[in-house]
């Protein structure tokens, strides 16, 4: 085994500074890894590569392959292509001077004619210095723009998700002027409910639990006006999974547990409220929890047959694929060539991966016991999940320590390097920020705390 570079230590040191520096010290080469990385990352990307492995984006491949999220994944897609047209900044990214917070940061408002000023604040201060500049920038950037009140109106929307423990969480952003008509609406329901309630004595409940009763309210007193107003026949889905071999006699559904379709599960007594007025589909399962056939032979997917597939799949089966929405069923072994529209011979696709099965040279196949698996164009098998090998971490410190030797890090290579108390006047820094951005430079003195680097 490779034997491990020494951190540099200091006898004088307490055991606490000593271990404080050997952090700082390990982070400064894991900013330079990281920077590496990200240079991989954009040649992988700018050349496509993950095309030619059935990815529909390269932070499809990094989800599946590195087991990154996709939010930090598009990210640092993001940064690496940034730093293409920033070359004092991808400089001190490689060289360990600058951390990748920083870097992250400086990035999304970075430009060559203001990349001098923004080093100046991140090798002088810390990354809170820096996010908070950038926010800063952003934020008078948007208000200079012509189109900004536009923009606020293009941007506005409704998100909704189902939590875990089942309950739906609401995020909204609305205009000023939309979301004070929503406020308004909100209190004059809470109004209406307050004046109705005749339990003056009774504890008030909290104003945020009032407002989800409120808000509640608005929806049924829309869906009850006359214009709007519809049987709640197809309001709700409810899906009950019973085993085929376990139905006892007189078996009532609607007493199970079900789930919402494309929702959380629900217990058995709120199962049997919605089905009150509800329409309801069964899928019956096997002692495996397969789902059995339903519908008859044809070379369309019948709806039941479909909603039994999508029970099954959940989702587009590619290795790598997140995708449940827009999914297509595709006949493993295809009608033209004999297959029947069987449960056992379905599967879902999501469109990217059924047009590569089709015509990208990529191909759905099962085995004899049953298994689904997909060959690339090279007719190899794509595995579901690979085990990385396994390496120590001091086989993994030694490689990084001799990989990036030449750059010498040390405990100080990323520490900010104003003294403690410094602040930042941060409308003087945005006028010269700005300043600059209009072609006027102006220097930026050293009064009020500045350090007289920012000049």
């Amino acid at each position: 085994m490779a034997a491990v570079i020494p951190f540099e230590t200091q006898s004088d040191l307490s055991e606490g500074e000593q271990l404080g520096k050997r952090i700082a010290e390990l982070n400064a080469y894991l900013n330079v890894a990281q920077a590496e990385f990200l240079e991989l990352l954009r040649e992988f990307d700018s050349q496509r590569y993950w095309e030619d492995l059935g990815f529909t984006s390269c932070a499809h491949w990094l989800n599946f392959k590195c087991g990154i999220g996709f939010n930090a994944a598009r990210e640092r897609l993001r940064m690496a292509h940034a730093l293409v047209e920033l070359p004092k900044i991808r400089a001190g990214f490689t060289e360990g001077t600058l951390s990748f917070s920083k870097v992250r940061a400086m990035t999304r408002v970075a430009t060559p004619d203001n990349e001098d000023l923004l080093l100046n604040i991140a090798h002088h201060g810390t990354a809170s210095h820096v996010e908070r500049f950038v926010s800063h920038y952003r934020r008078i950037e948007k208000l200079q723009e012509p189109g900004f009140a536009q923009d606020l109106h293009e941007q506005r929307e409704v998100d909704y998700y189902y939590d875990g423990d089942g309950c739906l969480v609401i995020k909204a952003r609305l205009p000023a002027e939309q979301g004070e008509l929503v406020v308004k609406a909100l209190e004059r329901a809470m109004e209406q409910e307050d004046f109705s309630s005749k339990e003056d004595t009774q504890e008030r409940e909290p104003v945020a639990a009032r407002r989800a009763d409120a808000l509640c309210e608005i929806a049924e007193t829309y869906l009850n006006h006359p214009e709007n107003a519809g049987s709640t026949a197809d309001r709700y889905q409810v899906v009950v999974h019973v085993k085929a071999d376990s139905v006892p006699s007189g078996y009532d559904a609607t007493r199970s547990a079900g789930h919402l379709e494309n929702g959380p599960h629900v217990s058995a007594e709120t199962s049997e409220r919605i089905a009150c007025d509800c329409s309801l589909t069964t899928i019956e399962e096997d002692q495996f929890g397969e789902p059995l056939n339903i519908g008859r032979r044809s070379r369309t997917i019948p709806p039941p047959m479909r909603r039994a597939l999508i029970a099954r799949d959940g989702g587009c089966r590619f290795p790598g694929c997140t995708s449940h929405r827009f999914c297509d069923g595709h006949h493993i072994e295809h009608w033209c060539n004999g297959g029947e529209t069987r449960l056992d011979n379905l599967v879902l696709l999501c469109r990217h991966h059924h047009r590569l099965v089709h015509e990208g040279g990529f191909d759905c196949r099962q085995s004899e016991s049953g298994e689904i698996y997909f060959v690339d164009q090279r007719q190899r098998r794509i595995e579901e999940y690979e085990r990385p090998h396994p390496v120590s971490i001091e086989e993994s410190l030694a490689w990084m320590y001799r990989r990036f030797e030449k750059y010498r890090l040390n405990s100080d290579a990323c520490a900010a390097k104003w003294d403690a108390g410094t602040y930042i006047d941060w409308d003087h820094a945005m006028f010269v920020a700005f300043s600059q951005r209009a072609h006027c430079q102006r220097p930026l003195h050293a009064d009020r705390g500045h350090p007289k680097e920012l000049g």
